[in-house]
């Protein structure tokens, strides 16, 4: 690996943001795509990795990524699911090198086996994978309750043993894919795996997700090694992320008719809207220097108060500093079997 070298200049694009107090905006709305926000953009020598890169959202961020010509590595759990996407981004001969390695987030030995095995710098890492609303409490061998192991403490892990070839990139950015389920479940330090309190599908999806959003503000520690780290929301789409949700319940949130066809509601997104703000947040000038934020729609969200219902924003509880701090300090010492 190169240790040190000369940060390189941002990518051609749209000037950066002003720092501000204020919720950042774009020009880009709810229904932009991938390709929209990186539009003009450069990305020529810049190394992504994008978990769950295969299919999805994931997917979409690997497309969008490698057309601007990023080298950019998909992280999967099973590598043959990635074939498909590799043969057509070879056939259409893209900008950008396109690679497949296998990644088990659950699995502390694949993921450091993943970043031990990283040989070069990293401009881009994109925290995309995920699971959710597992019916019934499952453990990792390690005790882990399994969405928090995979959404979060995978990711951690990832993220700090890739640490090295993010400083040394000079200027790199670390995406992580958040939800607006984080909303009703802040991160319970005292049963964080479920050992206690009932289990519930949803409650254990959504503090993963509250977890995620606290790794980036918790991330601003590595701001001064050029590395920025921010949150998003993608918003209603459906992918194979619902595949562990029963029937009854798609139906209550009126995605399947009464024969078991799946269709989405007028406000949910395409899978490239989707993508959008995870490759914006990635790849473009207007982020420069941006860290610990929570994105959706291309934008940055409002701030929610405890209690509100109005969809979207972002809860206090997932942008508290010293969670955020006693957060990263638990997933450490975890990591190191405490």
């Amino acid at each position: 690996m190169t240790t040190n070298p000369s940060p390189r200049p941002a990518p051609d694009g749209h000037r950066p943001l002003p720092a501000a107090s204020a919720p950042l905006t774009t020009p880009f709305g709810p229904d932009a795509r991938a390709r929209d926000v990186i539009d003009g953009v450069d990305l020529t020598g810049r190394r992504a990795v994008v978990t769950g890169g295969a299919s999805g959202l994931g997917a979409e961020t690997v497309r969008a990524l490698a057309a601007a010509g990023a080298d950019v590595t998909v992280a999967t759990r099973r590598v043959e699911s990635a074939q498909p996407l590799l043969s057509e981004l070879t056939a259409a001969g893209g900008a950008g090198r396109v690679h497949v390695r296998a990644l088990d987030l659950a699995d502390p030995s694949s993921v450091d086996a993943f970043a031990r095995t990283w040989n070069d710098l990293l401009d881009i890492l994109v925290a995309n994978a995920g699971i959710m609303a597992l019916p019934t409490r499952t453990l990792t061998p390690r005790g882990w309750e399994m969405q928090l192991a995979t959404n979060y403490l995978g990711h951690f892990a990832l993220a700090l043993g890739l640490y090295p070839a993010l400083r040394d990139a000079g200027s790199a950015r670390i995406v992580v894919v958040s939800s607006g389920a984080h909303r009703g479940a802040p991160f319970d330090f005292g049963d964080p795996h479920f050992e206690r309190r009932p289990y519930d599908p949803w409650t254990a999806y959504g503090q993963s997700k509250t977890a995620d959003v606290l790794f980036t503000v918790g991330a601003r520690r590595w701001a001064a090694d050029g590395i920025t780290a921010n949150a998003l929301n993608p918003g209603y789409i459906l992918t194979g992320l619902q595949r562990h949700v029963d029937d009854d319940t798609m139906r209550a949130f009126g995605v399947m008719d009464d024969q078991g066809n799946v269709k989405p509601l007028p406000y949910y997104k395409t899978a490239e809207q989707g993508a959008a703000t995870s490759v914006l947040l990635a790849a473009s000038p207007l982020l420069d220097g941006v860290t610990g934020r929570y994105f959706e729609d291309n934008a940055e969200a409002r701030t929610v108060r405890a209690g509100e219902e109005e969809p979207g924003g972002v809860a206090g509880h997932a942008l508290d500093p010293d969670a955020a701090d006693r957060l990263w300090e638990y997933a450490a010492k975890a990591l190191r079997g405490g």
